[in-house]
């Protein structure tokens, strides 16, 4: 996904720009502190108070440069419009996030509000249209059968959530101003391994394969998690 991501921003803004980028949901602040080493000026938005200890952390141990681009605000994603002023960004990250909020719509519209004309929507949700794909792959047929009719899943944490159909998505991300410009899959075929299954030795070869796979018909259709990149109109 962070090559994806890297590719929307080279081909939407001049080389070496210092773009300001909001992280909504940033989590442990993986996306977040890579685009701070990369010099962009980020803020990370995250209401989980141990994701939060987490992620400073971790930008304690980088150097002053990079620690005075990046800040950190506890927060909940879908009060943005409370912590920063419309069009404050180039660049809003929401990923990992949809799943959790019921409805997505209002927080969709408030990210969109957050970016500036020509400004990039990064959005990593799971995939609705391919729910029966786990499921089924695991031999669980009557999950796999009833994943067809719903958008509700119960994910590894155990946790019941809900994914995002592409078709609403592009209706929705058309709506708010921010219409559809590309999209990926993400975890096309490793999304069955194990949480603690170790890298393979030709790990590279793997991330090739599916970095082609999720921009690439009708494979990127069945990924586990979509990336959809909206622009500012």
């Amino acid at each position: 996904m962070a090559r994806q991501l890297d590719e929307q921003i080279v081909g939407r803004f001049p080389v070496g720009r210092r773009l300001r980028v909001l992280d909504v949901g940033m989590g442990q602040g993986t996306q977040a502190l890579r685009l701070a080493r990369a010099g962009h000026q980020v803020t990370g938005l995250e209401q989980d108070a141990t994701m939060v200890a987490v992620a400073r952390e971790s930008l304690a141990g980088e150097p002053e440069g990079i620690r005075e681009r990046m800040r950190i605000i506890e927060g909940d994603g879908r009060d943005t419009g409370v912590h920063f002023l419309p069009g404050s960004f180039d660049v809003v990250l929401c990923h990992g996030v949809l799943m959790y909020v019921e409805e997505p719509d209002p927080l969709l519209a408030g990210l969109a509000r957050m970016l500036a004309p020509g400004g990039l929507l990064s959005l990593l949700v799971r995939n609705g249209d391919a729910l029966a794909i786990r499921p089924g792959l695991s031999g669980d047929w009557a999950g796999a059968l009833a994943a067809f009719d719903t958008v509700a899943y119960r994910n590894r944490l155990g946790l019941d959530v809900r994914a995002d159909r592409l078709k609403d998505l592009t209706s929705t991300l058309s709506g708010i101003a921010a219409p559809l410009h590309a999209w990926y899959g993400v975890r096309v075929f490793t999304d069955t391994a194990a949480d603690d299954a170790e890298a393979p030795a030709d790990v590279e070869t793997l991330l090739a394969v599916e970095e082609k796979a999720g921009r690439t018909d009708p494979y990127r259709g069945v990924a586990a998690l979509l990336h959809l990149c909206g622009v500012r109109g």
